[in-house]
């Protein structure tokens, strides 16, 4: 029986596998992903009147109503009329590029980890590296791609953005799985 102490190695190589692929995508590929945003014509003004309602962070939606509300003409209308969208505010200041990283490899720790304790209780030491690349690939592609796809759902983010997700999930699944093929103990 394998514990997951042993498997510290491949749950922290494939963590910084993962982080230094998706730093590539985000950083040198940069045509895969700048399309996808947009800034508004308008941003000042648009500013300028969020910062008038003096919002807190958080998730917003235009328009707001509730459940009830749904199906009133005023409420329709305002549907109709648009804009319809969801605005995350943040906390005012500049941009902590350092925190977002560290809480991003944070991430790809506790999916490597979680892959590595679905290992240990599916797979045997020895297991073919075939085998360990299809059940640990499968489970760390779950977690970095399927979990995006609510975002098109619920979110409103346009479909061609979430599909690019996806498929960087599914590189980051096959990175981690690779790793794991590579180091699973014989």
């Amino acid at each position: 029986m394998i514990s997951v102490i042993q498997l510290w190695l491949p749950i922290l190589l494939s963590a910084v596998a993962v982080f230094v692929v998706s730093s590539i995508i985000h950083m040198v590929l940069q045509f895969w992903h700048s399309p996808d945003y947009h800034g508004f014509s308008n941003e000042a003004e648009i500013a300028a009147a969020i910062r008038k309602g003096d919002p807190a962070p958080g998730v917003y939606g235009i328009p707001f109503c509730k459940m009830e509300d749904m199906k009133k003409p005023e409420t329709l209308s305002k549907y109709q009329q648009g804009p319809v969208c969801t605005v995350i505010l943040r906390r005012n200041g500049t941009v902590n590029m350092g925190a977002f990283l560290l809480q991003w490899f944070i991430f790809c720790l506790l999916v490597s980890y979680f892959c590595a304790y679905l290992g240990t209780s599916t797979l045997l030491a020895g297991t073919p590296a075939l085998q360990v690349f299809r059940v640990l690939g499968t489970a760390a592609m779950m977690a970095f791609a399927i979990g995006v796809i609510p975002n098109g759902i619920w979110g409103g983010y346009p479909w061609k953005g979430v599909v690019k997700a996806v498929v960087d999930g599914i590189l980051y699944g096959l990175v981690t799985g690779a790793v794991f093929a590579w180091l699973w103990p014989k």
